[in-house]
């Protein structure tokens, strides 16, 4: 049975540009003050307070984030909602954090230059992301490091080890080093797979890659009706190999990466002229 598939599920033909700019503005209206309220929460209000008080804060302002920009959320599988967990996931778009933020908060890894983004930045910062810088030799290191602390208070931490966004039909190769605290601490390992949807039918429409803006991505996500993610979490996983022993980070990483892939891949049945480019990739976070 083939998935039905879009590269561009929106066009003139279907959608008037005066109701496209109509939606835009309304939403606008609603995120701008929404935006702020996160802003002084992440500044004034969530240093200063506990940590489950912090999370369900956290949960309840992504929800509204999420609700604002028109996208429905439909989980499947069962999250792991208590004590120290690792997911990892495809990426897709900036809003992938904020998606599984509303179900559980947790600690992302992200580049540092995520930090220095006006507004996105700001606030993935005051929600505890654990910042990496690739030009530094011990840049792992240290997160790794901040990782195990963050396993240590049973919190969620949460990886996109493919480095950027894709379109969302395959599964880049990961980089399995930022596995390793999850491995060397014995913590489970859920691979969480992402299948944006436009009115019901699997696309890319949603996904934040290449060269756009932040703004145009917003301006088309926004502006539009039928949006909806299927969050897929998968099977915990061990660290232990079919033969008893322990797996490698390489191993490990392998094993999600074909995880994964079965939840996202296009079958082959799908018509070549419907297949977007897989080999598109943009530069969120890692």
């Amino acid at each position: 049975m083939s998935v039905p598939v879009s590269s561009a599920p929106e066009s003139s033909a279907t959608t008037s540009p005066v109701l496209h700019t109509l939606r835009f503005l309304a939403r606008t209206c609603m995120l701008l003050p929404w935006l702020a309220w996160g802003l002084l929460a992440v500044t004034f209000v969530l240093p200063c307070i506990r940590l489950s008080v912090r999370q369900r804060m956290i949960r309840f302002w992504s929800a509204g984030l999420v609700r604002i920009c028109g996208m429905r959320v439909h989980v499947h599988g069962t999250p792991c909602r208590s004590g120290a967990v690792m997911w990892v996931a495809n990426h897709v778009s900036w809003i992938d954090i904020f998606v599984l933020n509303q179900l559980r908060p947790a600690a992302f890894v992200a580049k540092s230059e995520i930090r220095r983004w006006p507004v996105i930045g700001w606030l993935v910062a005051g929600a505890g992301t654990l910042f990496i810088d690739r030009q530094q030799r011990q840049a792992v290191q240290k997160v790794g490091q901040d990782i195990a602390v963050r396993f240590a208070r049973g919190e969620a931490v949460g990886l996109f080890p493919e480095g950027t966004t894709t379109l969302g039909w395959d599964v880049l190769p990961l980089h399995a080093s930022l596995l390793e605290p999850a491995r060397q601490y014995g913590v489970i390992v859920q691979p969480v797979a992402f299948c944006f949807k436009y009115r019901g039918v699997r696309s890319s429409y949603a996904a934040f890659v290449g060269e756009e803006s932040l703004v145009g991505n917003l301006w088309r996500i926004m502006g539009t009706t039928g949006l909806a993610v299927d969050v897929h979490y998968l099977k915990p996983m061990g660290h232990l190999t079919r033969s008893g022993r322990s797996a490698t980070r390489q191993e490990l990483g392998q094993d999600v990466r074909l995880a994964l892939q079965q939840a996202v891949c296009v079958p082959p049945a799908v018509s070549p002229e419907n297949q977007p480019d897989s080999g598109t990739a943009g530069t969120v976070s890692g």
